[in-house]
């Protein structure tokens, strides 16, 4: 699997700069469209909380985009921080094919 070296633009950063702030939107006026904790946006814009499928499917409908978009946007992360946190990537490194 070939990936970037540069980490990409993680949900938090996303959601701030590009939903909220253009916006002017607060955490608690995102929150109370979200139908969630103030807590729970905070979580999500500091990137103390992955995006779960019911976050994903609420993002998308109060932003009108897809749910899609903000899974694969956390998925990206996922997948960067396994093949560059070092403790992870010796484990995934260490694994073998069994396929004949």
């Amino acid at each position: 699997m070939i990936m970037t070296t540069r980490k990409p633009v993680s949900v938090g950063e996303m959601l701030t700069a590009e939903f909220m702030e253009p916006m002017a939107l607060t955490q608690t006026a995102l929150a109370d469209a979200m139908g969630v904790p103030r807590k729970h946006v905070n979580e999500l814009c500091n990137n103390r909380r992955r995006i779960t499928a019911d976050t994903a499917l609420i993002l998308a409908r109060v932003f009108g985009n897809s749910a899609e978009f903000w899974i694969n946007t956390q998925t990206r992360n996922d997948l960067w921080d396994a093949l560059n946190i070092p403790d992870r990537r010796e484990r995934i490194d260490r694994a073998r094919s069994i396929a004949a």
